[in-house]
């Protein structure tokens, strides 16, 4: 009895560290002991940082919202958080949705940002704050490639020929575009028409005609989606595509413009190869006579 208490009194807190052919001659002096909690800190700091730079370059990334050009779906000072995944897998901008993009050159030359110091640059730049980029803009996504948009005064902006209905989203007391009345516009392939949800508060696409790209901008330019805002708490809410923009209609109206033309298309490769035909059977019956 005394025996088996002494053998049982020799452990080492009932933890053995799998080494069999240790238990006679291993006394835990060669134990490893466990790294001090300040060694391990900056390892941990550092793991960290890596996960959040990954996270904000190819996942998700905040942005604060400058302006009050998307008001009242955005508040000055709200922060968003925007998809950055998606468009790596080739996924385009949609008719409907909130995107960040970078200036294509032009829009805000008149426009001075605050100058971030060294801390908010670092945090901005591995993800930890919104971006401190100022040449990034938010807007709606109102047309994308291959549609015509337009807008008269008075009227309703029409989209392939269908007016959207914009009470969801637009500022209230707001036109859909007296202030600047614009098209028809044909947005080309690759691109996107931009509207501030505050019409006549916002120096959107409109206002950009007389650039390259008559105020479109090129998809290489999106930066992504913004999906939900994630500050204040009080604000915190997704941000959906309205239902406006669901409309059969608007996909059906761009692809009869694409089906009108394809007839015509189709002809003119058919009566290619008979028109060279009948050329070399009359240049033959030339070199017989």
């Amino acid at each position: 009895m005394t025996d088996r208490s002494a053998e049982r009194g020799n452990g080492s807190g009932g933890i053995h560290d799998g080494d069999r052919d240790g238990d006679s001659d291993n006394d835990g002096s060669d134990a490893r002991k466990p790294r001090s909690f300040w060694k391990e800190l900056p390892l941990l700091i550092g793991i960290a940082l890596l996960l959040a730079l990954l996270i904000k370059t190819f996942l998700v990334q905040a942005f604060s919202i400058p302006s009050d050009s998307m008001q009242d779906t955005l508040q000055r000072g709200d922060r968003v958080l925007v998809d950055k995944l998606t468009p790596w897998f080739g996924s385009e901008p949609e008719r409907g949705e909130v995107v960040v993009f970078h200036d294509p050159g032009g829009w805000l030359d008149s426009t001075q940002a605050p100058e971030p110091n060294v801390a908010q640059r670092f945090l901005s730049f591995i993800g930890l704050m919104p971006s401190a980029e100022e040449k990034d803009l938010i807007k709606r996504v109102i047309a994308v490639g291959g549609d015509t948009v337009e807008c008269k005064k008075g009227e309703k902006v029409h989209v392939n020929g269908v007016p959207l209905n914009e009470t969801d989203y637009i500022y209230p007391g707001n036109t859909p575009c007296d202030d600047k009345p614009f098209g028809p516009i044909d947005v080309p392939k690759g691109s996107i028409w931009v509207m501030g949800d505050h019409r006549q508060n916002s120096l959107d696409s409109r206002y950009h005609q007389e650039l390259t790209g008559n105020g479109t901008v090129s998809n290489d330019e999106v930066v992504g989606r913004a999906f939900v805002v994630a500050w204040p708490i009080n604000r915190w809410s997704l941000l959906p595509v309205p239902d406006t923009f669901d409309q059969s209609g608007l996909s059906a109206a761009a692809a009869s413009v694409a089906s009108a033309a394809a007839p015509g298309a189709l002809g003119l490769a058919g009566a290619v190869p008979l028109v060279l035909w009948r050329r070399r059977r009359l240049t033959r019956g030339r070199t017989a006579g």
